[in-house]
């Protein structure tokens, strides 16, 4: 509109808009206000179906604590059909991945472990989920699938903890040079801090003590 039009000639152009395009406009604002009232409803059921999940999830780890192991369990499948793309529904199947180690149950452990690093969208969780799923396959007596399990992602900030986990395989091959090496290099990638200094620093003492000096492999020669 010519910003020079005289303050009649305005109005007179504001009325035409409004009633040529008037049914137009009122059909515009209650379609914006459904929408409103929409993401307004669908906020508030995300919000609602989130503190279900969190509450059950808690009852998850109470039972569980309780040893009230099918109780849990039962839970955990309910939260599972209910609200599978839950991120509680993956912090349920750690508590439970850890308790069924505890009790010596590892298939039913490999199996919560496994539903969490196949199912979650959260990248660092799936690397975590996997790294105990290959502790729980050493203690299976698969260090090679345990090493499959590991070689299959890029790590990233998880490499020290990676290679602790590749050297407690090849020590259950009974690969102690392997073992060495992977022990070695997660100690000198842990700049963050993310794996136990003292514990690394047993087993590679272990293994150093282990290791025939360079001399005595020498004279063998």
């Amino acid at each position: 509109m010519d910003d020079y039009l005289s303050e009649k000639e305005q109005w007179e152009w504001l009325k035409t808009q409004l009633k040529t395009n008037g049914p137009w406009i009122a059909a515009g604002i209650a379609g914006g206000a459904l929408l409103l009232a929409g993401w307004h409803w669908w906020q508030a059921r995300a919000d609602g179906l989130a503190t279900q999940a969190s509450a059950q999830s808690r009852q998850i780890a109470e039972a569980f604590g309780h040893r009230e192991t099918a109780r849990a369990v039962a839970m955990i499948e309910n939260l599972q059909r209910q609200q599978p793309k839950s991120p509680y529904l993956d912090e349920a199947n750690l508590v439970a991945a850890r308790a069924f180690v505890d009790a010596g149950e590892l298939d039913k452990a490999a199996a919560s472990l496994k539903s969490v690093m196949e199912r979650t969208p959260d990248r660092a969780l799936a690397l975590v989920a996997r790294e105990r799923l290959a502790r729980v396959q050493i203690a299976q007596n698969a260090p090679d699938i345990a090493l499959a399990t590991l070689a299959a992602v890029d790590p990233g900030s998880f490499a020290p903890r990676y290679h602790e986990v590749r050297g407690d395989a090849f020590e259950a091959k009974k690969d102690f040079v392997s073992a060495l090496k992977e022990y070695r290099a997660a100690r000198a990638a842990d700049v963050a801090g993310t794996v136990d200094p003292e514990r690394l620093d047993l087993k590679i003492g272990d293994l150093v003590a282990d290791e025939p000096a360079p001399h005595a492999a020498s004279g063998a020669k």
